[in-house]
């Protein structure tokens, strides 16, 4: 495993991903439906985290499961929790936390990257297309990448 975490993203049928978080205590398993921007939405929510936000959120939507990606950021600690959700657009308090770890944000973004990174050099940025049924995430991908690097060079590592 990456440093403590690993996240997966693999395309199932047209328009479906299948996606795995997991640390060295726990596992979680999610579906993710094209009818919205979850990639997108992942990539910017640990972007953002990288960026200083202190709570920051993405969420799968499974149709009509949803899963919630929930970000914290203190300095440079993290912490992630993963909601199950019966509807969408219910309240975390309704939710069934499937995942949670405390990692340095480092650990979460470099995990992200390696993700997307994988799923470019698995699937092609075309059969990508075809399979999710929209374009690779590039821009959301290259924006964490760059501020990943810009933090860690301004932290010295």
């Amino acid at each position: 495993m990456t440093s403590g975490l690993r996240i997966t993203w693999a395309l199932g049928a047209h328009g479906w991903a299948d996606c795995t978080v997991e640390d060295e205590r726990a596992k979680a398993e999610l579906t993710a439906s094209y009818i919205s921007n979850a990639p997108e939405e992942f990539l910017t929510a640990v972007t953002r985290l990288v960026g200083g936000e202190t709570e920051t959120r993405a969420q799968f939507e499974a149709e009509p499961t949803a899963y919630r990606w929930i970000f914290y950021g203190e300095g440079e600690d993290g912490w992630v929790r993963v909601l199950e959700l019966r509807h969408g657009s219910d309240h975390d308090n309704k939710g069934t936390e499937i995942w949670s770890a405390q990692l340095p944000i480092d650990t979460i973004a470099r995990a992200v990257i390696l993700c997307f990174d994988e799923v470019a050099r698995s699937y092609g940025e075309s059969s990508y297309r075809s399979k999710w049924g929209e374009h690779f995430p590039r821009t959301e991908l290259e924006a964490l990448r760059r501020l990943r690097r810009a933090h860690r060079r301004s932290d010295g590592t």
